[in-house]
């Protein structure tokens, strides 16, 4: 391992904590049309009450039906939906159907308006709770009104889609490590 340090530019220090666990996050406008944007930056923030949290571009046609209707999915997708996820983060919802254009298969949610998305494997219905305004993007904090999975749903059998940057992806195979402290040394 090199111990030579180099300067990173602070406008790009994000980068050094991916690769970044990709979600599908769908919502819905005020009608009910719903819509769907690709997230790197997804995070629980409580066990009790459940709450996690989304940070989405002001920009994006994503934050403002968040922001409105004050309801999200966060839908987990597989490597074998990357072209799907990667689509839904290159077109914005303004201009097309993304459901209708990728395939995705919108299904009614249990808890909110927005759908899940019936190809991933886990679903978390979210209520806006609060919302921070940081920089260049918002976070939602979303309580978790409905979480639930695939049968059988198994976090280190499914191949996740992880954010590496730019238009790459990756997945793991999932090497369980268990780092032992014995020796007394870190």
């Amino acid at each position: 391992m090199s111990t030579e340090k180099v300067e990173v530019d602070p406008s790009s220090a994000y980068r050094l904590l991916h690769p970044r666990n990709t979600v599908l996050v769908s919502c819905a406008d005020e009608a009910g049309t719903p819509n769907v944007i690709t997230l790197a930056w997804a995070m629980p923030t409580s066990v009790l009450p459940p709450m996690v949290a989304i940070s989405v571009s002001p920009r994006r046609y994503s934050h403002g039906l968040i922001q409105n209707t004050r309801e999200f999915v966060i839908n987990i997708p597989t490597i074998e939906m990357v072209r799907e996820t990667f689509y839904c983060g290159s077109k914005s919802g303004r201009k097309v159907d993304k459901f209708l254009e990728s395939g995705l298969t919108p299904v009614n949610a249990k808890k909110v308006k927005p759908p899940i998305i019936g190809e991933c494997v886990a679903h978390l219905e979210c209520k806006v709770v609060g919302q921070v305004s940081t920089g260049d993007h918002t976070i939602f904090i979303g309580e978790v009104l409905a979480a639930y999975a695939d049968r059988g749903f198994d976090p280190r059998k499914i191949k996740p889609i992880f954010h590496a940057g730019g238009d790459e992806f990756l997945t793991s195979t999932w090497q369980v490590i268990k780092p032992g402290l014995d020796s007394g040394k870190i």
